[in-house]
Formats: C-alpha cells, sequence, structure tokens
C-alpha cells in the first residue's frame, strides 16, 4: 500500500482534528469512540496513532481547535461592528439563542467542555488548552467592555459564566418551556443596562 504524501497526512490529521472538535462538542470526551472520530473525519480506524499517540492527545487538540474557532468567530464579530457594545449584543445574541443551543458541535467549547473538564486533572494537557482557550475569549470579551471601568475584568467573568450557565441548563432542558426561559432570561439580563 502506497504511503500518503506529507501534504495528505497533514490534511488527515486537519480532518480528524476537526471531527474530533466537533465530536466531542457535540457527545463529550468520554462517550465518543476513536471508530467514531475517525469514520467523521472519511478515515479508517487503523491510521489514528500514525497521528495521535492516544485519544487524550486527540482531545487536547481538539479543544485548542474548538477554542480557536469560537475565538474567530467573536474576533470576525468584534472587526465586523466594532469593538464596543454592539459587538458584545451580537456575541450574546448569537451566544443565547436557541440555534447555538441545539448545535453544540459548532458551538462554545467552555459550555461543552466544562462538565468533563471537572473530572479532569489539573496538570493534563488538556485542561491547559481549556483554561489557555477560556482566557483568550476572557480577554476578547473584555475588550468589548468599558475600558475604562476598573471592574472590567470582573463583569467579563461574570457575564461569561451567566453565559455559559444559561447555555447548560438550556442544553439540558431542551424541548421543555424552561429550556427557552433560561435563554430568555440571561438574554434580557446582559442586553440591559443590568447586565452590561
Amino acid at each position: 500500500m502506497p504511503r500518503v504524501s506529507r501534504k495528505q497526512a497533514e490534511l488527515n490529521r486537519e480532518s480528524i482534528t476537526d471531527a474530533a472538535a466537533r465530536l466531542f462538542r457535540e457527545r463529550g470526551l468520554k462517550g465518543l469512540s476513536l471508530v467514531e472520530v475517525m469514520g467523521a473525519a472519511g478515515l479508517t480506524h487503523g491510521g489514528f496513532y500514525g497521528h495521535f499517540e492516544s485519544k487524550e492527545a486527540l482531545a487536547a487538540e481538539a479543544c485548542s481547535r474548538s477554542f480557536q474557532q469560537t475565538e474567530e468567530r467573536w474576533q470576525q464579530t468584534a472587526e465586523t461592528l466594532g469593538h464596543g457594545e454592539q459587538a458584545r449584543q451580537a456575541i450574546v445574541e448569537r451566544y443565547l439563542s436557541s440555534a447555538h443551543r441545539d448545535t453544540p458541535g459548532e458551538g462554545c467549547p467552555v459550555a461543552a467542555f466544562c462538565g468533563d473538564l471537572a473530572h479532569e486533572d489539573q496538570d493534563s494537557e488538556l485542561r491547559r488548552n481549556y483554561v489557555k482557550g477560556l482566557e483568550a475569549l476572557l480577554d476578547t470579551y473584555s475588550s468589548l467592555l468599558d475600558a475604562k471601568d476598573p471592574h472590567v475584568r470582573q463583569k467579563a467573568l461574570v457575564q461569561q459564566a451567566l453565559l455559559v450557565g444559561a447555555l447548560t441548563l438550556a442544553r439540558s432542558t431542551r424541548g421543555q418551556a424552561l429550556s427557552d426561559e433560561f435563554l430568555d432570561a440571561a438574554k434580557a439580563f446582559l442586553l440591559t443596562d443590568a447586565g452590561a
């Protein structure tokens, strides 16, 4: 069987990472097999260890990829709408939407991974990547708040906690009226002067 080129190997690794980033956000870190990830990438299971040493290594890279994708979306929103209140509101609207609730595979990794990360070793690569990604999102979100406010970091932390908490609760109650209530209440709060 001929060897794949270096370029093809890189493309295959990218496909695996992208598939894992989506599937881990949809199904969690523990509920997913490597066979499923490789199938979603259009590859056979046998080729996995030519790209990653373990499922944990893949999860760490997929976590970073997920944060990169979210960070790029937030940055694009900020560039399009200007770094300020209009961009913050657009992020809040999108984050607390039923579309975001119903498509976790394309959504925010903070909410998708937080349950699994609560049980992860503190010094794992996955935990380090998660914290690094979360800090980057907090920095981006903070940049949309009033920079002159001495409590800007605290406000960003509280608002991020409300976004993630509301989304997580809305996902866990999906199909019930309560799900939309969580999204609507958090959105209303964050889009008023009280939440801003």
